[in-house]
Parts: structure tokens; C-alpha cells; sequence
């Protein structure tokens, strides 16, 4: 593949040397690079263009035929490269200029986190000095003072002195906007995803170092050193892999799923910066782009094809491709500087040593600014110099921490900088878990991708892991489009917002992370192709939550997750009491117990219809499940079918995965026990249907396990009519095969007369009657006596 890499940077030469040892042979431009990238390979070749200009950078793509663009740094992306690669249809890893403001703006930062229900800390925006004053006061030390906009690693100060915090303040007031955030402690943690707008795939986590000096003191900087993978995680999180998975499904795919949402689909490398909190993982910040030094440890411990997952997101088929594996090595960078960084540095100065460090096993060198000399007639010689405050990475692998330390230090001391400096702690900390796991094939994988699921965040109750972003995370928060104030109750916290429902916990709780009950209250609000419509289903709530207690009564001998009586004060799994639960919220609310969610909607289908229709003229399959010729949409299938799923971008139809897939996402086990638990209790459930004149031709399951037994537990709404299709079994045996009692009514009315752009109409009194109606329908015939 011809691939062209835009920067100068470590970052960049560590993303050519992926490149560079994989199977297949690239050729590789790099625009500007350095020295050490110019010499990194026969492969490669560098070109004096200004990485920041869309029309140059488009018309050099377009000239040498590039069939991918790799866009390192962030000032590219902030300057509409990407956009404008884009326009000329060349594949491009990189966000759009609108995505790539989740870096060049932190407060459009915290504006996405907001919506998409993103744990972050509490921020204030400063314009003037009087609300820098202002901030200062609100939060008190120790102060967080970030400039809104670019700074290259450098406009963040945490100091528990006012007058630096002011001063800091005062800087990058004249270069824009400075936000004010809460002071948060802990371990900090940097993970890239890879996103291609809708699929999202991890990488292996890092821990980079900011500060100038051991012992994490002195002024930020761009980065000291970082160190990959990291075995602590393993006594906080169970796993590295359970760390990954969290984060994926909490932070990573919402912030996906809302830029999406918003019309602005993130096209690259999410970079999350994370810190462990005592309330939990919290987002610091987020890049739109690989960070450096991290880039410089992760990569190398990649096992898999870099080319081919940068180009599957940047062609949107990240989901088909294999998923990233890595190197059970130990990794560790440390940054050489030049004298007076992170101040403006010396530069111009001699490097020597390379060869030597290079000879050391283990061990690579990455440049981030060197350029070859030249004599004072301009010819170029083999000298290589300094030219920026971060020069180079000194990058050693090995089996253990101690190992690698030894190896990167080692390299280091041989080379020759005058007045450089560097830190001599980075890993020091993890040395002595150096002997973590690994797999008896020496590689482990990290983590899953998920599809987009962008019609409800609501989809499950949950404290941790997946359920994190089943349940909205651990802080309040709202999707786009719903009503920012919820009903206050006494006795309960409000902690999220969804679509149609709305989540509270104990007010003795802190979050959905230490809650022991959580009250699930629906609302009359309605949604269809991903947005809230107006106006609601009068009663919409109440006739759902009815719907959904009588049939957890009907499914005696599966675990539900629903905790008696929830219009009274409740024991819960812990053996406390849940708050009451007032009158006016008990017909439309349950009180239900905490689950660790699985990430999987566990479609049931006895028909043929919506997406499982659309795919099966296509392929002649549902989710992989053969299926025979000559079927018409609506059929009643021989057997009923399993299709897990995602929901698709625009929440019409789920977006249908494979079995296998399930499989790669839970584990074998799991994987089958929710096959064998929904395909269960769709057979019970549809007998019931049937003996009333209803068909029950599809419907979607949510599964948890009980954080205190692990069973696989039944949970969420069940076998409503916002879940499920409901048949008139008459009118279908007639012909009619649209007399439906769920949505439908909604969704069709709105597909004739309107074109999914701008904000949906309202709906007409007409349909807002047809469809509560029909809601009402459907729970007398299915709740009343059996003719």
C-alpha cells in the first residue's frame, strides 16, 4: 500500500516503524518527518510539505496516487485536512475538523462528556479576568487551570498556589478561552481507540509521565516517558482486559455514539487520558490523535496489522476486520530533552551515540526533532542535530519491567547531547510487577470493538463494566434531545436520563457504581430514528412498566431483575432497605437490583420483518443463520432464530452481528447461556401471546449477571411494545400484516413526512391517539382473561 504519515514527531516515526515491520511491503511518505525517520528505511522517503494546509497536503496525495493518509499530529486535523481528503475521496485516519474539536476545544470537550453521560470532572469556562477570579474561588486549591485550545501538552497547570493559577490563567487568556476543572486524584491511565464513526476497537493501555522531573515534580510538558502494558490494572480491575472493556463501553463508544449523533462521526484515534479515582474511572481529557509518548509503547507491542486497521477505519469496515492483538513484552520510552525545555529549548546541538544505543538489545531510537547538518555552503552532512525540546524516545522492550528499564537506560546513557536532561523513574513503580501473565502463544488480546448503539444508553441497569454504558455511567447526564431537568424524588438521587426513562439511586448513594437498589421511572416520551419526539404518548409510561411487571410474572423460573413490591421501601441484595417509592412514581417506575450488563441485545425473531427482512434479501441469512429461499416479508420462520445485535446508527433497525461475534464480545459460555436463556424465553413468551391472539413475531432481550451470584439475570423492559412486535393474529391470518401494536404507527407516519434531517416534526394528535391506543389494545388483550 502507498501510504503517506503527516508529521515530524516521535509519534510519527513510531507509527512508520509499525508499518515498516509488517508482512506486506509499503511504500511510505512522511510529510515533513525528520532525520530518523529519512533514514528509517529504503521504504521511505520525506517531502518538504506543510502537513497544515488541506489543498497542498490533498494535491500531493492526489499526485503520488496515496492510497491511505495517516495524520499524526493534531494541528492538521484542527486545520481540516482530513475534511478535505475526504472530499476528494482519499482514505483518510484522521477526524474531520468539527470531531477534531473534542482536542482543539476543551469545552466543547465537556459539552460531548455532558450529553453522552461521560464521567468528568466539574469545569468552569473563563473569558475575562473576572471569571478566573471567580473559578478560583468556586474550586480552591489545588487549582486545575487548562487553556481551551491547543497548547502541545503545555497549557495545563495544577498548582495549589492562586497566584500561579492566575497568572497561568491570565497567559492563555490572551490566546482564548481557559477552563477551570475539578481537582481529581489518582492513577492516570492513557487508552487510544480506534473508531471508523460507528465500530470502536481498544488498543493496550499506558501510563505516560508529564511532569519534568522524578518524582512527578516540576512544570507539565509534553511527556517524559510512559511505559506499556500495565499490570496494576490487573488489582483494581480484575484484568487489564475487564479495565479496557470498561472504558469501551462507559466512555469510550458514548463519546462515539454522540458525536455521531450530532452529525460530526469520529473518523480515527481517540485518545482517552483517564485517571482512577476513589469514585471511580473519570475522564481528564480527550485527543484526536495518537499521543506521544504513549504511541511510542504501544505500538510496538502490536502483533497485528497496523495498516489494516487504520484502513478499515478510514473505509468505516473496522467490524470486519480481525480485532488488535498484542505482545506480552514490557515496554518503556524515556524522552531525551534538550536543555531548557519545556521552556524554549536549546537546539542546533550536535547528537552522537545513536549507533551505540541502537546496538543495545531491545532497544530502538525514535526522533522527534532532529534534521540532518549542513556546512555553510548548504550542502547537508552526516551531522544530526537538535531541533525542539522533546529530541528523541529511547524505546527498549523486554519480558519484564526490569528488563526493559534496564535496556532503555542503558540506551540513553550513550548518546551524547549537550545540556540534555531526562528522568530516571519512568516504570520505576511497576519493576516489581514486571512478571505479569501472558498466553501460551506469547500475545494477548485487548479488549472488543462495539458497534455503535445509538438509540438508548438506557438499555440496562448496571454498576460497572459494561453496564457502565448500558446505565449511563456513574454521573448524571442526558442524551441529546431529552429534557435536561428530571422530577425530583424524595429519598432518591438522580443520576441519568435516557430516551424514555430516567434513573435514580438511593440518596445515600453516591453513583450507579456503590448503589444497592436503582428506580427505573418511565416516562410518556417517545423516540424513533434516534431523536425524542413531540409530543409524548399520554400514559406511555405507566402502560410500559405495566406491561413489563405482568410479564416478569408469566416468566416464573427466570431471574429477573426486579426487586418486590418497589411502591414500599425494598430489602435489597445487600440486606438494606431501598428509599419508598411515592405513590405518583409507582404505576410508571420499578425499583430493580444493580447487574454488570452484557453488551449484547439478544434479538428473538419467529418472523420474518424489519432488519432480519432487509438483510435476508440480501443474503438469503440473519446474522449468519441460513434461511430458506422464497421467503416474503412477514413470514413465519420454521424455527424461531437467535440474532444478536447492536442498534444502528440511526436507531430504525438493530444493526445484526454474528453469533461468533457474540462469542468474541462475552466468551464462549456466556455467549450461550443468553442464546439458550432468550430463545427459552421467547418460546414461553410467545405461547402466551398466541393463546391470546397475539403474535409475538420479534423482540430483544437484556441480560446481566447479579454482582453478588454472577446468574444471568433478566433485565430491563420485557416484551413491551417498545421492544418487541406485536401481531394481530386475525388480521394477519387475513392478510394484514401491519395491524401492529407497538411504534410502528409512529415510525411510519414520520418516515412519509419527514427526510431524518433538521428536527422531527411534531407528531399529530391523530398518531399520538392510534398509538397509545394500540398500547392499550395490547395490554387488555394480553393481561385480561383468555378467550
Amino acid at each position: 500500500m502507498k501510504i503517506l504519515v503527516l508529521g515530524s514527531g516521535a509519534r510519527e516515526h513510531a507509527i512508520v516503524s509499525a508499518l515498516l515491520g509488517e508482512d506486506e511491503i509499503h511504500e511510505i511518505m512522511v510529510a515533513p518527518g525528520n532525520a530518523g525517520i529519512a533514514s528509517a528505511s529504503t521504504n521511505v522517503t520525506v517531502a518538504p510539505l506543510d502537513a497544515n494546509d488541506p489543498g497542498a497536503v490533498t494535491n500531493f496525495a492526489n499526485q503520488h496516487s496515496i492510497q491511505l493518509v495517516v495524520i499524526g499530529p493534531e494541528a492538521p486535523l484542527v486545520a481540516g485536512v482530513a475534511d478535505a481528503l475526504r472530499t476528494r475521496g482519499i482514505a483518510v485516519f484522521g477526524p474531520s475538523q468539527a470531531a477534531a474539536a473534542l482536542e482543539g476545544s476543551k469545552t466543547f470537550a465537556k459539552r460531548i462528556m455532558d450529553a453522552a453521560g461521560v464521567p468528568t470532572g466539574r469545569a468552569l469556562r473563563a473569558v475575562t479576568s473576572a471569571d478566573v477570579e471567580s473559578a478560583l474561588d468556586s474550586f480552591g486549591a489545588p487549582y486545575v487551570v487548562k487553556a481551551d485550545g491547543l497548547a502541545a501538552g503545555k497549557g495545563v497547570l495544577v498548582t495549589s498556589d492562586r497566584a500561579a493559577a492566575q497568572q497561568h490563567a491570565s497567559t492563555w487568556l490572551a490566546h482564548g478561552d481557559v477552563l477551570f476543572e475539578e481537582f481529581l486524584d489518582g492513577q492516570e491511565v492513557s487508552l487510544f481507540f480506534v473508531s471508523d464513526g460507528h465500530t470502536v476497537v481498544p488498543l493496550s493501555p499506558a501510563q505516560d509521565y508529564k511532569r519534568l522531573l522524578n518524582g512527578d515534580q516540576g512544570p507539565n510538558t509534553g511527556g517524559m516517558g510512559a511505559y506499556s502494558p500495565l499490570p496494576w490494572l490487573d488489582d483494581e480491575f480484575e484484568s487489564e482486559e475487564d479495565f479496557v472493556q470498561e472504558v469501551l463501553v462507559s466512555i469510550a463508544l458514548p463519546t462515539i455514539r454522540q458525536l455521531a449523533h450530532e452529525g460530526t462521526p469520529f473518523v480515527g484515534l481517540l485518545y482517552c487520558g483517564l485517571i482512577l479515582t476513589s469514585s471511580g474511572i473519570r475522564v481528564i481529557e480527550f485527543n484526536a490523535r495518537f499521543g506521544d509518548p504513549e504511541t511510542q509503547v504501544v505500538l510496538p507491542r502490536l502483533t497485528s496489522s497496523l495498516s489494516g486497521l487504520l484502513l478499515a477505519a478510514a473505509t468505516g469496515t473496522l467490524g470486519a476486520v480481525p480485532q488488535p492483538t498484542f505482545s506480552t513484552d514490557r515496554a518503556v520510552t524515556v524522552v531525551l530533552a534538550s536543555e531548557n525545555y519545556p521552556e524554549p529549548p536549546v537546539v542546533g546541538r550536535e547528537i552522537t551515540g545513536l549507533a551505540a544505543a541502537a546496538e543495545v538489545e531491545g532497544v530502538h531510537v525514535t526522533h522527534a526533532a532532529t534534521a540532518f547538518g549542513a556546512s555553510a555552503e548548504g550542502q547537508v552532512d552526516d551531522r544530526l542535530l537538535s531541533t525542539g525540546g522533546r529530541v528523541l524516545s529511547v524505546v527498549a522492550l523486554g519480558s519484564t519491567f526490569t528488563e526493559a528499564r534496564r535496556r532503555a537506560y542503558a540506551a540513553i546513557g550513550l548518546i551524547g547531547l549537550e545540556g540534555s536532561h531526562y528522568r530516571t523513574d519512568i516504570a520505576a513503580r511497576v519493576e516489581e510487577q514486571a512478571a505479569g501473565g501472558s498466553t501460551s502463544d506469547g500475545t494477548s488480546a485487548v479488549g472488543s470493538g462495539l458497534a455503535l448503539d445509538s438509540e438508548s444508553p438506557t438499555s440496562g441497569i448496571a454498576t460497572s463494566g459494561p453496564a457502565a454504558a448500558a446505565a449511563g455511567g456513574t454521573v448524571a447526564g442526558a442524551d441529546p434531545g431529552i429534557p435536561s431537568s428530571a422530577e425530583q424524588i424524595d429519598g432518591w438521587r438522580h443520576v441519568y436520563s435516557g430516551k424514555v426513562r430516567d434513573l435514580y439511586v438511593p440518596a445515600a448513594s453516591t453513583s450507579l457504581a456503590d448503589a444497592t437498589a436503582v428506580l427505573v421511572v418511565a416516562s410518556d416520551r417517545v423516540s424513533a430514528f434516534d431523536f425524542v419526539l413531540e409530543p409524548g404518548i399520554p400514559q406511555k409510561g405507566e402502560l410500559l412498566t405495566t406491561l413489563s411487571r405482568w410479564w416478569f410474572g408469566q416468566l416464573d423460573g427466570f431471574a429477573n431483575h426486579v426487586l418486590e413490591g418497589s411502591s414500599v421501601a425494598q430489602s435489597t441484595p445487600a440486606g438494606g432497605a431501598a428509599p419508598a417509592v411515592p405513590a405518583r412514581f409507582a404505576a410508571r417506575s420499578m425499583v430493580v437490583k444493580p447487574l454488570d450488563m452484557f453488551p449484547i441485545e439478544c434479538v428473538v425473531r419467529g418472523y420474518l420483518a424489519g432488519s432480519g427482512w432487509a438483510e435476508y434479501q440480501k443474503t438469503q441469512s440473519v446474522c449468519g443463520v441460513a434461511l430458506p429461499a422464497g421467503l416474503r416479508d412477514g413470514d413465519r420462520l420454521p424455527s424461531p432464530i437467535y440474532t444478536p445485535a447492536f442498534k444502528a446508527e440511526l436507531g430504525d433497525h438493530d444493526e445484526n452481528i454474528t453469533f461468533e461475534r457474540t462469542v468474541e464480545l462475552v466468551g464462549g459460555d456466556v455467549a450461550a447461556e443468553l442464546r439458550r436463556l432468550s430463545l427459552e424465553v421467547y418460546a414461553r413468551a410467545s405461547g402466551i401471546a398466541e393463546a391470546r391472539g397475539i403474535i409475538l413475531a420479534d423482540t430483544k432481550f437484556e441480560f446481566g449477571a447479579d454482582r453478588d451470584t454472577g446468574e444471568i439475570t433478566l433485565a430491563d423492559e420485557v416484551l413491551t411494545s417498545d421492544s418487541s412486535r406485536f401481531w394481530d393474529a386475525a388480521a394477519y391470518g387475513s392478510g394484514e400484516r401491519t395491524a401492529s401494536f407497538d411504534k410502528q404507527i409512529v415510525r411510519n407516519w414520520l418516515a412519509a413526512n419527514w427526510d431524518k434531517t433538521g428536527t422531527p416534526p411534531a407528531l399529530p394528535a391523530a398518531i399520538v391517539e392510534q398509538t397509545a391506543a394500540r398500547y392499550r389494545e395490547l395490554i387488555a388483550r394480553l393481561t385480561g382473561p383468555v378467550a
